[in-house]
């Protein structure tokens, strides 16, 4: 269990997972696997999913429930816990979002792909964090800091643009009665330190699954579900569970979901015939992120410290910008929902996604491997008089 908690090790089953899914796909197999995808399993007539949205809306709202657990305690007491400490990763992360969704839209307006803008603007944090600690042996805390807090930020945005943009003919008492169900989520998580600490469990179970069940019934994404669910949950019996479910989430809810979204046709055409939808994500999310994060981080630092000599170097940032890039899974999730009435887009955004998140991915190692090297060396070599980055003791990142 301990692997799968580890950073370096999820990620790299998340790749495999992908490439397994593609091969697979585009094999003889690939016919009777997608089928199985796309076969319907539940009560008949009273509620039913296909294979593939059981994994979309269900499995991956466990993922979600963690994500939202991670952020309650970043927003009371980690990296996010004040305007002051939020501010410039907020700038950087606001820079990663904007500049994605226009270099997409410069290969996408006017196009039946436009729909896809909010694809690019998503940061995988498993992988970019797998990849730090594959290639960031030697780097100091500041940059790990300054990445976590702008991948959450990155992930508050996909939520909200799930909950926002592909919500359609909301049914408001099915979404009251959801409201209430979390509600009560909330104060019997905040029971389990009594001696009816079992029962409370099981109700717990019963409460999560009904929430789910109703916020699914109401139009809203079912993932929207996790998030309620782990917002509302009491901070330390939701990072007892976050601790518990984390190595079934990353060893089997992740790959399960980059398995389905990534089991793609590639289609059998030319470049020139492939769609702006495919074009806008491969470029925007490594060459969007790594403007937008690096020229608003910059911006942010200035801001920040009024003058002062930031922490973080351009070549940090850089460094930050190209992690940003890996989309990955909510960028998977993304795509899936905004080409959902259109296969043929849906699976060329993903490859866009894949491609994309794959370039990120490359440069990403080469520039943080490089930066890993000059702080090895940097720290050997204490003289130099280039200060690293370090925690935000001196408020350079808060």
């Amino acid at each position: 269990m301990s692997l799968l908690r580890s950073a370096r090790f999820p990620a790299i089953v998340l790749l495999v997972a992908a490439i397994a899914a593609l091969l697979i796909a585009n094999s003889p197999l690939g016919a009777s696997v997608v089928a199985l995808k796309d076969a319907y399993i539940g009560i008949p007539g009273v509620f039913e999913m296909s294979v593939g949205h059981w994994i979309q809306d269900g499995l991956l709202a466990v993922f979600f429930f963690i994500v939202a657990v991670e952020l309650q305690f970043e927003l009371t007491n980690g990296e996010l816990n004040s305007a002051r400490k939020a501010l410039q990763p907020a700038i950087a992360a606001a820079g990663g979002v904007i500049v994605p969704i226009a270099i997409f839209l410069v290969f996408a307006a006017g196009s039946d792909s436009a729909r896809g803008w909010p694809i690019p603007t998503a940061t995988d944090i498993a992988f970019a964090l797998g990849v730090l600690a594959v290639f960031g042996r030697g780097l100091p805390s500041g940059i790990r800091i300054f990445l976590l807090a702008l991948a959450i930020l990155d992930d508050i945005v996909g939520i909200v643009f799930i909950a926002v943009l592909f919500t359609d003919g909301v049914n408001l008492a099915m979404l009251a009665l959801a409201v209430i169900a979390v509600i009560v989520f909330g104060v019997l998580s905040r029971q389990l330190d009594t001696r009816a600490r079992i029962p409370i469990v099981i109700a717990l179970v019963i409460v999560g699954i009904a929430t789910w069940v109703l916020v699914y019934e109401s139009g809203v994404h079912a993932t929207i579900a996790g998030v309620a669910l782990g917002l509302a949950m009491a901070q330390q019996p939701a990072l007892r569970t976050r601790h518990v479910l984390e190595p079934w989430v990353n060893g089997v809810v992740l790959p399960l979901f980059a398995f389905s979204a990534a089991l793609v046709i590639i289609p059998a055409v030319s470049p020139s015939q492939l769609a702006p939808a495919f074009w806008g994500v491969l470029i925007a999310l490594p060459v969007g992120k790594i403007i937008g994060i690096t020229l608003f981080g910059w911006i942010s630092l200035r801001i920040g410290n009024r003058g002062a000599a930031p922490h973080l170097s351009f070549l940090d940032l850089l460094a930050a910008g190209a992690l940003g890039g890996i989309g990955f899974t909510v960028s998977l999730l993304l795509s899936e929902l905004a080409f959902a009435a259109d296969p043929l887009l849906r699976d060329e955004a993903t490859l866009g996604v894949l491609g994309g998140s794959l370039v990120s991915l490359i440069v990403a190692g080469v520039l943080v491997s490089q930066r890993a090297h000059h702080y090895r060396r940097l720290a050997r070599t204490p003289d130099v008089g280039e200060v690293a980055p370090s925690t935000p003791a001196g408020g350079q990142l808060s």
